[in-house]
Formats: C-alpha cells, structure tokens, sequence
C-alpha cells in the first residue's frame, strides 16, 4: 500500500474518532440545552419533594434552564428510581435520591435495576434526622419510655407509619422494637405526606419520620416530638432528646438526600452538573432553607467520586441492617 495512502487512512480514521467522540457527548458545551427532569419518588409535601423544590428552585437559575420536578410515588421511591436508570445517560433525567430508595429499600423490595450499576452519584446534599413523634390528642406519652410501656403493656396495639419498606422511618421503628423487645404494627405508605397526615388523624400512632416532613406540624402544637435519630440534638429541637439520651441505643437510621443521574453520565455533563450543584448548595438562601426543613447541609462526600465511595459503604451498613432485622424480598410481597 502507498504511503501516502496508509497516511490518508490513518488521518481518516483518527477524524471519525473525533467525530464519534463528538456525537456521543454533543450537548457537553452546551449543557444544558432544553429543560432537566428531577423526578421525586414520593408525594408533595414530603421531605424529599420539598429538598427537591429548594434545590431546583436555583439550580435552574443557575443553570438558566427550566427544572421540572416529576413526582412518581411508590414502591418506596424505587418507581421514580426505576424510570432514571433506565433513562439515557444525557443529564437531562435526574433523581432527588435518599437513602431509602438509594441503599435501603432495594433490599426489601423487587428491582428491574442495579442500584449501584445503574446510577451515577451526582452531588451529595445533606441530612436529616428521624424524628420519633405522637399526636398528642391520641396519646398523652411525655417520653420515650412512656411509649415504651404502652407497647409492652399491648403487645401489637401501637401502629406506625411509614414512607414505605425500607424506607428511614421503617428501618428505624423496626429497629428500635428490635432493641426495646417490643412490638408494633407497620403501615407503609406512598410517602411522608400521607404518612403524617394519618398520625394527624389519628389513624396510626406514631411516626418516625423525617425532620423536614414532621417540622411544621411540631411547631404548630399538632405532633409532640419524644426523640431524634442520630448522635446529637437537632438545631431546629433543641429541647428534644436523642433516642440515645432517653435510654435506646443502637438506632443508627438517618435519612440523607443527593442528585443521582442515570449510569455513564459522560463526564463534562457530571463536572458540570455536579459544579453547579456545589453552587447552589453555597447559596445563602438555599442553605437557609434547607436548615429550616432540618437539613445538615452538606457534611459529607463532596466530589462525585467521594459520593460513589459513600454509596458503596452504605448500601453494605444497610445490607447488614435489613439482614439483622429480617426483612427480606420475599417478606415484602407476603
């Protein structure tokens, strides 16, 4: 073969190269070009809908680029996480992930997904913790160990609710009747709001569920908070013992909150979203916001690949935690 002619060849060649480089990461420069799907796995009103409407409110401004918020309840969050890993790897389909349909509930609950494979960790927010919380109208306990005696009085009588299997406030409570020998009803829900609407009502009993779903109605006098979840008190409840300081140690359940998108995001668009993200999370008034659902901002891995590490770790601590407390797939569709 003529030289001149191997060397057009290999000109060729390094050109498509180029040009399928190019294809595949089209809209990186321009990123991004049409409005971005968050999609939310739970009920408006809940803790996750409302991070997520925070969040978005200035990204998009950041962004300069509309962000529809997409609300797909169920199965736990695993419907909304469903629809994002199986969407393309463009940056325009995003999750507000938690924990709950991160690393926890697809141990509990059937996936057509790989729930580390299939997603890529974007930007880690913050988190919450779980709030133990009664209606005081139902019942009159001051504490923990009120509550505590009621269950073993009755074995069976107290209910609680839930966001769902697997979900914080489900791993929390079934972990907490592991530790007190005590026993209690679950009833799971589509999300916080329906959850705590129902505790409002009278229909449960109790709740553990997140501080930014519970906060509002704590203040208003509607719910009494008889303890937190994590290691030390919460900001927003200064006067509100942990579980710990009111005699339950063990429960080591709290609820955190990230942006995923879809497996092999190219990398421009990560390093793009995943800047715009950290700037927005610097933002006084999104910082305010957050801090006012509850939020410990930040606190946490903050590069894409800390994250990924982060995601690994925990979705072995809650393998560990849904195996010790029995909670299987096969429980979950009895």
């Amino acid at each position: 073969m003529p030289k001149e002619t191997l060397m057009w060849k290999k000109a060729l060649a390094a050109l498509g190269s180029t040009l399928t480089l190019i294809q595949a990461f089209p809209a990186a420069a321009e990123y991004p070009d049409k409005p971005i799907h968050l999609y939310v796995g739970f009920v408006p009103g809940g803790g996750t809908d409302v991070s997520a409407r925070i969040v978005a409110q200035r990204l998009s401004a950041i962004l300069n680029q509309q962000i529809i918020i997409e609300n797909k309840p169920g199965a736990s969050g695993l419907i909304a996480a469903d629809m994002v890993a199986k969407a393309p790897p463009d940056g325009y389909t995003l999750l507000l992930a938690n924990m709950q349909s991160t690393v926890a509930a697809p141990y509990v609950l059937p996936t057509s997904f790989d729930p580390i494979k299939d997603f890529t960790p974007v930007r880690y927010i913050g988190s919450v913790p779980n709030v133990l919380a009664i209606n005081p109208t139902k019942h009159d306990f001051k504490t923990v160990q009120d509550l505590v005696k009621a269950a073993r009085a009755k074995p069976g009588s107290l209910t609680y609710a839930s966001s769902g299997m697997g979900s914080p406030q489900h791993l929390t409570a079934a972990r907490f009747s592991q530790i007190e020998k005590v026993e209690m009803i679950h009833v799971p829900y589509k999300g916080s709001g329906q959850a705590v609407a129902d505790l409002l009502g009278g229909q449960v009993d109790l709740n553990f569920d997140t501080l930014p779903g519970v906060i509002g109605q704590v203040q208003a006098g509607k719910l009494r908070p008889l303890a937190v979840t994590g290691s030390q008190r919460s900001p927003r409840l200064p006067d509100v013992p942990t579980l710990a300081e009111a005699g339950v140690k063990g429960v080591d359940v709290v609820q955190w909150y990230a942006v995923l998108a879809p497996g092999n995001l190219p990398k421009p668009v990560l390093d793009r979203l995943d800047q715009a993200l950290a700037q927005t999370l610097k933002d006084p008034s999104v910082r305010a916001k957050l801090n006012d659902q509850g939020m410990d901002v930040g606190g946490g891995p903050d590069t894409p690949a800390a994250f990924r590490a982060y995601v690994d770790s925990e979705w072995a601590k809650y393998g560990r935690l849904t195996s010790s407390l029995g909670l299987t797939k096969a429980q979950a569709k009895q």
